[in-house]
């Protein structure tokens, strides 16, 4: 594909595996194909079967380039699981030149020094997210090139995987016959889509609410101030319903989507006149010659505590980076399990922040679906990676991808 005409993002997920193309019409990106089918293979957003989900691949491939009549040959891929986690980390070098005019160079040094620290030997350092730089002491540099200084040092946040989980997602592109053009950590993709320049700037907490994982990234004067990723989401409020209704799954998954609330609706409590009230109104699902039945009350009462444990999670990060109720843009609510109905309202209830549901940026003819956030962040990441290429921050991260690449070489045939 050409590069700037024609981009591919490939979301592979537990659930479902999502290939959006799209291409540049008159300075706007709008969509060429969509498609998406269920996903095997993954546990947790992780990838533990690489043949499995290459199969799935394959097939969806083959689909996207019957319905655009285009060849796909590279995609922009997420990488998602609770394995991934980022740990701060610093270097320090001294600058290079005799003029003390701080290069490229320099700035490359210095945040390969950030990698030297001990991590299990079974993970990996995938990205390294800058913070700030200090010349001579000097700090809250967000661009050195160009200045003077003796001593440059760097403070960043290190994004670690598990190597067999990260080898496994890339054995399963690459044996589809797929280039990489990169690997994106899901709610980092997610954020791109969804996420404006200024929010970024101010502070803002992305919840990107998946059917395995949620994950939580929160940004600040625009860069990445922490990122966090939890096994549990939207598919465990299914499993609940399933066993508190004594159900099947898929009727489970059918009744979240029609009935399903994290909170009574308070305008139906204060009709005392209304002869039925509608929380406590019998709803009566035929399903294979058996019926299930239930009231919207008992739905509140099976998604509200699951909903509320997810939000407990978040709240307890944000405690542990000092941004509970201190973030002036609030929460961003994205993924699929943002569908669910008023869980802006227990979100703003229980957090206390101003919360909104992400829409989609930038991508004309894209479906209103908070669940292709992190699909269409991926073909939007590609503009974000040639500004980041502009500034010249980024040679140390294709240094790292293209040693991944040589090693995979040896691994996939």
């Amino acid at each position: 594909m050409a590069k700037g005409h024609i981009i591919a993002g490939l979301d592979i997920g537990t659930n479902t595996i999502k290939l959006l193309v799209i291409q540049k019409r008159n300075k706007e990106w709008e969509v060429l194909s969509y498609q998406e089918m269920p996903s095997f293979g993954l546990r947790k957003g992780a990838v533990v079967d690489a043949g499995e989900v290459s199969k799935n691949i394959q097939t969806l491939l083959s689909e996207t380039e019957k319905n655009s009549s285009k060849k796909i040959t590279s995609v922009f891929v997420n990488i998602g699981g609770n394995h991934i986690y980022i740990t701060p980390s610093d270097g320090i070098i001294s600058v290079s030149r005799a003029n003390q005019i701080i290069s490229q160079e320099d700035i490359d040094r210095v945040l390969q020094a950030t990698r030297a620290i001990n991590i299990p030997q079974n993970e990996e350092v995938l990205d390294v997210f800058p913070k700030e730089f200090i010349i001579d002491d000097q700090k809250g540099i967000k661009q050195p090139l160009g200045l003077r200084g003796i001593r440059l040092e760097a403070k960043v946040l290190l994004l670690c995987v598990f190597s067999p989980y990260f080898i496994n997602l890339t054995q399963a592109v690459l044996n589809s016959k797929l280039h990489i053009d990169d690997i994106v950590p899901s709610p980092l993709a997610a954020s791109e889509a969804v996420l404006t320049r200024e929010q970024k700037e101010l502070g803002v907490a992305l919840i990107d609410i998946g059917a395995s994982t949620t994950s939580l990234a929160v940004f600040e004067e625009g860069n990445l101030l922490h990122l966090a990723v939890f096994p549990i989401g939207s598919a465990n409020i299914t499993n609940d319903i399933a066993i508190g209704l004594k159900t099947e799954i898929f009727v489970a998954e059918s009744i979240k989507k029609q009935y399903g609330s994290c909170m009574l609706v308070k305008q139906d409590k204060e009709k005392k006149d209304e002869k039925i009230n509608i929380e406590k109104k019998k709803i009566e699902i035929i399903e294979n010659s058996s019926v299930v039945s239930f009231t919207r009350k008992d739905l509140v009462d099976i998604i509200e505590p699951r909903v509320s444990e997810i939000l407990d999670l978040i709240l307890k990060e944000l405690k542990k980076i000092g941004r509970q109720e201190l973030l002036p843009c609030g929460i961003v609510l994205t993924g699929g399990g943002a569908k669910i109905s008023k869980i802006k309202e227990l979100t703003k209830e229980q957090l206390k922040l101003p919360v909104q549901i992400g829409k989609i940026k930038n991508i004309l003819g894209l479906d209103e679906d908070t669940a292709l956030a992190t699909v269409a962040g991926l073909v939007l990441s590609s503009a974000v990676m040639d500004e980041t290429d502009k500034e010249g921050l980024s040679g140390v991260l294709k240094g790292f991808w293209s040693k991944i690449k040589k090693m995979l070489k040896v691994l996939v045939p």
